[in-house]
């Protein structure tokens, strides 16, 4: 069955960067934001990097990434998906990466996760010119990498 991304991109005028997931997971499409499951450490590696501790809502979380100038957006606009495995993911339509690209002040791009980052060098890249940074899944099913570690490595979004 085809799912659909039913929620918009994360992005002001002023965003320098863009960190690209590949789809929204079952628990964030549900709540209709980005990595909304409770064990994805996303948001956590975010305020620890930021020095952020105050990210206990939607609206506080878009207002932390336009206050940092960080756009956030999935690279896939629907597909087929079995719960929310990157792995199962099938019959791939892209989300148009340009359009956000085109009114901000992008200049660096990160994707988090392999898949993502696939996806965004077959379907975007050519039409976006940003050469894309793979980082590490932020999902508690990546067991490879610690908290400690994944903050080192995201670190380098700063």
């Amino acid at each position: 069955m085809r799912i659909y991304h039913e929620f918009g991109p994360i992005f002001d005028e002023n965003s320098e960067i863009l960190i690209l997931g590949s789809f929204p997971s079952v628990d964030s499409r549900k709540k209709q934001f980005y990595y909304a499951h409770p064990q994805n450490r996303f948001w956590k590696i975010l305020s620890f990097l930021y020095k952020e501790n105050d990210l206990d809502s939607n609206e506080k979380k878009i207002s932390f990434l336009k206050k940092n100038h960080i756009a956030l957006f999935d690279v896939i606009e629907s597909c087929e998906i079995e719960s929310s495995k990157d792995s199962s993911i099938k019959n791939v339509k892209v989300n148009d990466i340009k359009k956000i690209v085109s009114k901000t002040k992008i200049k660096r791009i990160y994707t988090t996760g392999k898949k993502a980052d696939e996806l965004y060098k077959k379907y975007c890249y050519e039409k976006v010119l940003i050469p894309s940074t793979c980082l590490p899944s932020t999902s508690s099913a990546n067991g490879k990498y610690s908290l400690e570690d994944l903050i080192k490595i995201y670190r380098q979004i700063l």
